[in-house]
């Protein structure tokens, strides 16, 4: 009888000290908030040079001409290891949610203008939908698609409703 009551009381002081270990009326650590949503498309936005509302394909060339200069501050053409890590960790902190790495997709080494420009690019033409060279800001930020709703039942008065 006593080795039982030792085994319960050994038992119960196990749980209460687990009980205390994970939670015992500690508030959990706070949550990390997470980095607001930035549409990609804003990125497209420091291009319009002009500030028409309106990025041509020649405005973002231009504009990727210049960040791709700015970014290649050993004057080699092409950016090294050292350069890609320092754009891409200025683009994450700038542009959180939608940042987009510089990757090496030819495996030479560096990131050469085309490697670089190859988001902004494919962003652009994914966005100019009737294919002029521009984006509009209908093609920038289009009127998001309505979803269907099902049709409302009128009631008749004597439906109790």
């Amino acid at each position: 009888m006593m080795a039982k009551r030792a085994s319960a009381l050994l038992l119960a002081s196990v749980f209460l000290a687990g009980c205390s270990m994970f939670g015992g009326g500690r508030q959990p650590p706070p949550r990390k908030q997470e980095a607001p949503f930035h549409p990609a498309t804003d990125i497209l936005l420091a291009y319009d040079t002009n500030h028409d509302g309106i990025v041509t394909k020649a405005e973002l060339e231009a504009g990727l001409r210049a960040d791709f200069a700015k970014a290649d501050y050993k004057h080699l053409g092409k950016l090294d290891e050292e350069e890609a890590r320092a754009v891409n960790q200025q683009r994450l902190a700038t542009d959180e949610s939608t940042a987009s790495p510089l990757i090496d997709w030819n495996h030479d080494g560096y990131i050469d203008f085309d490697e670089f420009a190859a988001n902004a690019r494919s962003l652009f033409d994914q966005l100019d939908r009737n294919g002029d060279g521009k984006l509009t800001p209908d093609e920038i930020h289009p009127a998001p698609v309505e979803q269907h709703k099902a049709p409302q039942m009128k009631r008749s008065p004597g439906d109790g409703g």
